[in-house]
């Protein structure tokens, strides 16, 4: 199992940040407990982020213009630490054009928590992709983010149906054992 932690560094500079950090505020404190304890059980923490435009494969340097942002407080309680594996993406999908699918692969996972943001966009695509490259996917509807409420109930609803996702709240997530 693997804890995929999607844009959640970020500047939120962008058309609909206000309505974004809105729901982000809500669920920093959640992602920040299931990074906790997912180092605890060591289960990998995989960072997959956009670039903030930077293009560049360094993830020091997001992290470190994410927390020059107006909203480092909301970057600071969840940013990567030393041991944590970070993919840069460049469109909605952890998957598209990144090396993930090659990265857990190497780590042997076949299953993931995704959390992060925003459910609507990017959360539904991965796990998206992830179905079709056949993980098991939970997504703690409290851990995850978005722009536009009546989007993210659908977008959970479609990830569970269509997806055969797990949405459940972060408390029930057991970094211990496979989801299935």
């Amino acid at each position: 199992m693997a804890l995929v932690v999607i844009d959640m560094i970020n500047m939120y500079d962008h058309e609909d940040a206000e309505d974004l950090v809105v729901s982000a505020r809500r669920v920093v404190p959640v992602v920040s407990e299931l990074i906790a304890r997912a180092r605890a059980a060591d289960v990998p923490v995989v960072y997959a982020n956009d670039n903030l435009g930077l293009w560049r494969s360094h993830h020091g340097e997001i992290v470190e213009t994410a927390l020059t942002g107006p909203h480092a407080d909301l970057v600071e309680p969840i940013k990567p630490d030393d041991d944590s594996l970070f993919v840069v993406k460049a469109r909605h999908s952890i998957f598209y054009e990144t090396p993930m699918s090659y990265l857990l692969w190497q780590l042997a996972i076949r299953d993931m928590v995704l959390c992060g943001q925003v459910t609507e966009q990017c959360v539904l695509y991965s796990a998206l992709d992830a179905h079709i490259r056949h993980f098991d996917v939970i997504v703690p509807r409290d851990a995850v983010a978005s722009i536009h409420p009546h989007l993210e109930r659908a977008a959970l609803e479609m990830m569970e149906r269509n997806m055969g996702a797990r949405i459940v709240r972060a408390e029930q997530v057991d970094f211990t054992s496979s989801p299935r």
